[in-house]
């Protein structure tokens, strides 16, 4: 049964069943029956494990292949028509080659299988800021993660009409092969697609592949952005909410600081924190000269190994109903689920993420793979915002930058300007340790926690954020911060305590926004006065956050090089205000 009459839609999806040779075609219609039909078809044939429906209801467990965990930058395309527009940060593949390739692929991938047809919204269906997509898929785990991160329905394709304005997705299975695996963008053509994958992360067609990648490349022609950030809002006794958005490499704390919670002193005069969104924002100029920011998610994909009570109960209690947990471990003692750092009780009767039999108090092997997620709605949050379904979005007040760095960058600093932020997001990044390969202390730089993200030549990806600074009135331009939550000591212990303690840190911006504190303006940016750091009940002394506010101007000589070296990548594109800032920040360190 079609859905619509617009005939791009229907060439699409029927072009898509054709070539697979799909058994039958079914669209996805929202409907409750269908979701429940297709989730005891999933359950039967062993695809999706039906958890404890009395302590997880609503809940699901699915095991991807061993060679299928993660997202694979390696496998992962722009397919720019100019291999100029893809950049030196994006593999590139000639469009021509790629689509003979992956047709050849896709012929017959569908054969005996069911193709479904997904339509989706990113962000609250028909809203200013939203953008729709149609996801074509064979795998039921698709479906049912589609449903939790996006808005799935006929109604989409109502407000879609007779528009040619959506993302065509195409996903397949396949045998799920490493060799012949490939997710693709093609931004001028608003086209995905993404082969011989299960995993969340390359087959979830409106995560990172439509909201970042191809949403990156509209934003730059239609005047707005889409950026690698979580949303969240904080409100202060008597006064309005105050939202930021904040953008960090992965393992830097993004998804803690979305869904923070103040330390008991800030609590207890009233602040609160509100989760907006916890990975991506949409960023558009409203009607009264603002940037408002919606998240185009409707849930939350999240990392489950080191999630637990102490670490972010607000994202632990999102999952406890109607959620998908992906590679963890099955407790049969219980019919529940496990991770590593979920608790200090591993089951001794489980069965782990590869499906074998698994002692958590005895076995070396790890219980659920170290990238193992779960799939949460939104409203599941008890720190949602009221806001969330707010189409027009919030408006944002300040742009948070951040990385690992364990010196040179202090605790936190502010930009002077627009342009000075969009330098300060361009140099963000993080040291490499121990723990990975290669030489210690090498910065990678990420900027504005984007680099595997942006559809298009990240030099014009850094003009688009120059010029969405022009299109904006000073007076209402956000200010920009930069964060460094993992200074540590010369034992390499974390100096600063983190977590719900990163309020103390958002709660100076927020003085520094109203206009109620100075700050030591230094080399680098505007650095804060101790003492107007709230320290009250913290485990840290005024003389050790002193001492992770100074500059040391050696280093960041060293750091200069680095980001002149950096820029070199971008040849002619890097914008020539950049290069300014650069040098500007030189012969700042120089005096």
């Amino acid at each position: 049964m079609e859905m619509t009459t617009n005939k791009q839609v229907l060439d699409f999806v029927n072009g898509r069943a054709k070539l697979g040779k799909a058994k039958e075609v079914v669209w996805i219609t929202g409907d409750k029956a269908q979701y429940d039909a297709l989730t005891a078809e999933a359950i039967s044939t062993g695809e999706m494990i039906e958890l404890n429906q009395e302590l997880l209801p609503g809940c699901l467990l699915h095991r991807t292949k061993e060679n299928d965990v993660a997202r694979v930058e390696g496998r992962t395309f722009i397919c720019a028509r100019e291999e100029k527009n893809a950049g030196p940060t994006n593999n590139w593949w000639n469009p021509t080659e790629a689509y003979a390739k992956l047709e050849s692929i896709l012929d017959g991938a569908y054969e005996g299988r069911t193709m479904y047809v997904i339509p989706f919204s990113m962000g609250p269906v028909g809203g200013p800021i939203s953008k729709i997509g149609i996801e074509v898929t064979d795998s039921i785990y698709v479906v049912l993660n589609m449903r939790i991160m996006t808005r799935v329905g006929k109604d989409v394709l109502d407000v879609l009409g007779d528009s040619n304005d959506f993302v065509r997705g195409t996903h397949a299975k396949c045998d799920v092969n490493p060799e012949e695996r490939y997710i693709c963008q093609f931004p001028e053509d608003n086209a995905i697609i993404s082969v011989n994958s299960a995993y969340g992360g390359n087959v979830l067609l409106g995560k990172k592949c439509f909201a970042l990648r191809i949403a990156s490349y509209q934003g730059k022609n239609e005047m707005w952005m889409a950026e690698h950030m979580l949303i969240l809002g904080i409100e202060r006794p008597g006064k309005e909410t105050v939202y930021m958005a904040a953008a960090f490499p992965s393992a830097c704390g993004k998804t803690n600081l979305a869904m923070l919670i103040p330390p008991v002193e800030f609590q207890n005069k009233g602040y609160k924190v509100y989760t907006v969104g916890d990975d991506i924002a949409w960023i558009k100029k409203g009607p009264d000269g603002r940037l408002y920011a919606i998240n185009p998610e409707n849930g939350f994909f999240g990392v489950a190994p080191g999630t637990n009570k102490k670490s972010n109960p607000n994202a632990l209690i999102s999952t406890m109903k109607n959620t998908i947990f992906t590679n963890v471990a099955l407790n049969l003692e219980n019919n529940t689920v496990w991770w590593e750092g979920l608790d200090k009780n591993p089951p001794v009767n489980a069965i782990d993420w590869k499906g074998n039999p698994w002692n958590g108090q005895t076995s070396t092997e790890k219980g659920a793979h170290p990238n193992s997620r779960f799939t949460a709605p939104a409203i599941n949050c008890p720190c949602i915002s009221k806001e969330f379904e707010n189409p027009a979005g919030v408006p944002i007040s300040a742009f948070i930058f951040g990385g690992r760095r364990p010196n040179t960058v202090p605790l936190v600093y502010q930009a002077r300007s627009w342009e000075h932020g969009v330098f300060v997001g361009s140099i963000m990044g993080s040291e490499t340790t121990a723990a990975a390969t290669g030489a210690v202390g090498v910065v990678r730089r990420d900027p504005m926690a984007m680099r595997p993200f942006c559809g298009y030549h990240m030099g014009d990806y850094f003009q688009h954020w120059l010029d969405m600074g022009n299109s904006v009135d000073k007076d209402k331009q956000p200010k920009f911060f930069n964060v460094n939550w993992f200074r540590t000591d010369a034992e390499g212990h974390f100096v600063w305590p983190g977590f719900g303690d990163n309020m103390r840190v958002l709660d100076w911006m927020l003085k520094r926004i109203d206009g109620e504190v100075e700050a030591q303006e230094t080399a680098i940016g505007y650095v804060p006065f101790v003492d107007d750091i709230n320290l009250e009940g913290a485990d840290v002394s005024k003389e050790t956050v002193a001492d992770i506010l100074t500059i040391d101007n050696a280093a960041w000589k060293k750091e200069a090089e680095g980001i002149k070296e950096f820029y070199k990548d971008f040849g002619d594109r890097l914008p020539a205000e950049l290069a300014k800032q650069a040098d500007e920040l030189v012969s700042r360190l120089d005096k």
